[in-house]
């Protein structure tokens, strides 16, 4: 009879461990799609377009360019490579540690969106001269938008998403998880 229990634990534990490496496989395969839509459209600029030239699609509002830039968002931290690379690897592994604790899915859903985005720049600061290919160009009447690329979009777009979950979806769970022993508490001494 040992033996057998013993079996069915062993089947059980088996069984979880490859349920959840199923659905973790998800995420990992949005990074990675992440990764590879971002250095592809990277890849097409840098081939078809020299350093500095411009394609405008829409007159006076987008344009396809090719930029470089060699510090973070907006062009902050010109030249910061050595402070940017670790920061960004230190960023991801905090980032999956995120994602492999909690289980929501619009959490997972951003954190994946800033990892895949953070990993497709890093690729840039690591491998390309002259720093990340940027090359979305926005302008609203006379306010010229920083170029940008991809991978920073996926990084803004989960930032956001991220956001909303801490602000108002996670306080929510806390509350309500908070809230039941108080009650469970409250209903035992109503019985006594």
């Amino acid at each position: 009879m040992k033996a057998l229990i013993k079996k069915a634990r062993y089947y059980n534990i088996i069984y979880k461990f490859k349920k959840k490496g199923k659905i973790d496989m998800v995420w990992v395969i949005i990074i990675v799609l992440i990764i590879a839509a971002d250095q592809i459209t990277k890849f097409i600029v840098t081939s078809n377009f020299e350093l500095g030239d411009s394609t405008t699609i829409i007159d006076n509002f987008f344009h396809i360019v090719h930029w470089r830039n060699t510090g973070a968002a907006w062009g902050i931290m010109q030249n910061g490579k050595f402070v940017l690379v670790p920061a960004t690897f230190l960023m991801v592994l905090l980032m999956s540690y995120f994602m492999y604790k909690y289980n929501d899915k619009l959490l997972r859903v951003s954190l994946s969106m800033v990892i895949g985005g953070a990993w497709g720049n890093l690729i840039d600061r690591i491998f390309r001269s002259g720093g990340v290919v940027d090359f979305l160009d926005f302008q609203f009447g006379s306010y010229h938008f920083p170029a940008f690329n991809v991978a920073d979009s996926f990084v803004v777009v989960g930032t956001i998403m991220m956001a909303y979950y801490l602000l108002f979806i996670h306080k929510d769970k806390e509350e309500t998880n908070s809230k039941k022993p108080v009650e469970k508490k409250a209903m035992e001494q109503g019985e006594n």
